[in-house]
């Protein structure tokens, strides 16, 4: 498989999941480019976006024609593509780990850590707009559980 050709990766760099794949795109020392989308424009995703990811989300990621869309398939794509130390534990157990680690963020933690107390208390209140402490309030007892289970998970581990 060819690794001198540049990467692209379209999407927001404030975004978490564009940003993990740009770290794991440094982590193995790959020069990219990051195409900028914004899937909050007034009219949508663009359509050329659109046609990278149908559901309009980012990141999408393409590498010597082959496209990818969804962080957690890209970023063990590049893993596997590209030379350098595995970011993947070789241990079928540690493996499996990680795996659910990574889901459990992605189902259940993103949006109450992300949305419901970080945008509400930080970003909100960074343009002086006023954070809706109910949603905040209602989301803390969802984010003990999920952190809380996530140490669990990690305790054992680096």
């Amino acid at each position: 498989m060819s690794q001198f050709t540049k990467p692209t990766v379209s999407g927001a760099p404030y975004n978490v999941y564009v940003s993990s794949v740009r770290l794991t795109l440094e982590e193995k020392a790959i020069d990219y480019d990051l195409v900028p989308v914004d899937i909050f424009a007034a009219g949508g995703p663009p359509a050329e976006h659109v046609a990278r990811h149908p559901f309009g989300k980012i990141p999408a990621f393409e590498h010597d024609g082959f496209r990818l869309y969804e962080s957690g398939a890209i970023t063990r794509y590049i893993d596997e593509a590209f030379a350098g130390v595995p970011l993947q534990p070789a241990d079928v157990r540690r493996r499996a780990r990680m795996t659910q680690i990574i889901s459990i963020l992605d189902s259940y933690a993103y949006r109450t850590l992300v949305w419901d107390i970080y945008v509400e208390r930080v970003a909100r209140s960074a343009t002086g707009s006023v954070s809706d402490e109910q949603k905040i309030a209602a989301a803390l007892p969802k984010a003990m559980v999920r952190v809380s289970a996530l140490a669990e998970l990690m305790e054992n581990g680096p």
